[in-house]
């Protein structure tokens, strides 16, 4: 008696379903195992809490405004009139602009990996399956797009358009999109061609249901390794705009802001310098030490 093409279908996905259950149990428990990339996660985690609870700080009166100048404490050593880091150039709070300036940097480095991950995605997942000539097509102008100069094209963008939120979101995706996709493209290559792909095809799975059931969550791994990866560039690309001065516009602090406006008195004040590339140092260090978890973790090299 034959088996029905929707029961053989079934039996596919229920059994792709366990393994990938299984697969994601041990990554985890190997995740939790790397000790840097606990601390990372724990310091990512304690950055998001602080750039959530900030407002509510100020309005508590545990934190001072941020953009509010204090004329007679400029440039005050940490520690000083109740300033616990000092304050900068205009007597405003670095603790305090520091805690604000990890919103901006958040925001900016994981906003940029939801937007650089449909694109991704959609080109390389359509480049990896269709292959051919709409692969060519998609190929070619990933190159070109990769010819360009990170940095050059972002202040191009941004000079032309006025420097806000969204300008640098997007200046900063259009850059970074092409690693994803010829990444996605590269394990879509090497997945569509295995048995269970096969299968699904024969039982009659159409091309979407097949990349979106099959192709897709078997390439979550690496994608995820690789967006964990970019978000610290995107956090670095972002405080070197705003050291250039083309980035987030004052009073808005930003890291690297404080950075520019602390540079011309580093040597009166070194701590309006220190403290916030200290923060870019360290938020960018935790994202590595996670990706660098996340790339162990699920590394098939590593499985039982």
């Amino acid at each position: 008696m034959a088996v029905p093409a929707v029961a053989v279908e079934q039996l596919v996905e229920w059994e792709v379903a366990e393994t990938q259950i299984g697969l994601w149990t041990d990554a985890w428990q190997r995740f939790r195992r790397n000790r840097l990339a606990v601390a990372g996660a724990a310091l990512v985690l304690i950055l998001v809490l602080i750039a959530f609870l900030c407002p509510l700080l100020v309005q508590l009166g545990i934190l001072q405004n941020p953009v509010k100048q204090n004329v007679q404490y400029i440039e005050a050593a940490p520690g000083q009139a109740g300033f616990l880091l000092g304050s900068d150039e205009l007597g405003r709070d670095t603790l305090s602009r520091l805690l604000f300036g990890s919103r901006i940097s958040l925001s900016v480095g994981i906003l940029v990996q939801g937007i650089i991950l449909p694109i991704g995605l959609a080109i390389g997942l359509a480049a990896g399956y269709f292959g051919g000539r709409i692969d060519n097509l998609l190929m070619r102008f990933t190159d070109i797009w990769y010819a360009f100069p990170d940095l050059l094209f972002v202040l191009v963008v941004v000079s032309v358009f006025k420097p806000n939120l969204l300008t640098i979101f997007g200046a900063i995706a259009l850059v970074n999109w092409v690693g994803l996709a010829r990444l996605v493209r590269g394990q879509v290559l090497s997945i569509k061609e295995k048995e269970f792909i096969e299968a699904a095809r024969s039982s009659g799975s159409p091309p979407l249901k097949l990349i979106i059931k099959h192709l897709l969550p078997n390439s979550l791994g690496p994608i995820i390794v690789t967006l964990t990866f970019g978000i610290p560039q995107a956090i670095f690309l972002e405080a070197v705009l705003s050291f250039l001065g083309v980035g987030i516009q004052p009073p808005t602090p930003t890291w690297g802001q404080m950075v520019f406006d602390g540079y011309e008195a580093v040597y009166a004040n070194p701590t309006s310098v220190v403290f916030p590339a200290l923060a870019i140092g360290f938020t960018l260090l935790a994202f590595s030490f996670i990706g660098d978890g996340l790339r162990d973790a699920l590394d098939p090299r590593m499985r039982r």
